[in-house]
């Protein structure tokens, strides 16, 4: 009896271990109207396989972003049109980058990695709700990890097998 408790134990550590092991952001909190230095955690590959290629899709209501390069990955910064015309310093922007992919790097899967990027999150986001960013983990042989699962109204993420790493939209702060 002792034995099957502890082997559905270490059981019950593994899947807990592995429901942990998805990317996430480092920030779990920005406010409205400021600059978000989104970070973010890739902890493991495909099945075994390196991660060749991350991109994360940037979310309406996310705008001017810059990414970090990365030593021994490229950077293709994706532009598209807004939802929306937003203000920004002074300026109405409707376009702008859409979509990050940091491409040929080799993140084995026993390493983990950061990816990094900036954004400002405009007026238009609501104080109260999270922000979800997608991310597309790809890797040799058409292997890939699709973190993009949004919670329903009533879930968690911990809910969901792939959910999207998201931040929590706080009050604009006071001052400048």
């Amino acid at each position: 009896m002792f034995k099957h408790i502890i082997t559905a134990a270490g059981l019950l550590a593994l899947g807990t271990s592995a429901a942990l092991a998805h990317v996430s952001l480092e920030g779990k909190e920005a406010a409205i109207g400021s600059t978000y230095k989104a970070v973010f955690r890739v902890p493991h590959g495909c099945e075994g396989e390196p991660t060749n290629v991350v991109r994360v899709r940037i979310p309406e209501g996310v705008i001017a972003v810059k990414p970090m390069p990365k030593p021994g990955w490229e950077l293709e910064k994706v532009r598209g049109d807004y939802g929306t015309t937003y203000e920004y310093h002074g300026s109405q922007v409707s376009e702008g980058v859409t979509e990050i992919v940091w491409s040929g790097g080799n993140l084995a899967d026993d390493e983990y990695d950061e990816f990094v990027l900036r954004g400002y999150l405009t007026p238009a986001l609501t104080a109260g709700e999270t922000l979800y960013f997608a991310v597309v983990q790809e890797c040799p042989g058409g292997l890939a990890e699709r973190w993009i699962e949004v919670p329903a109204e009533g879930q968690s993420a911990d809910d969901l097998e792939m959910p999207a790493p998201g931040v929590a939209i706080t009050e604009a702060a006071g001052g400048h």
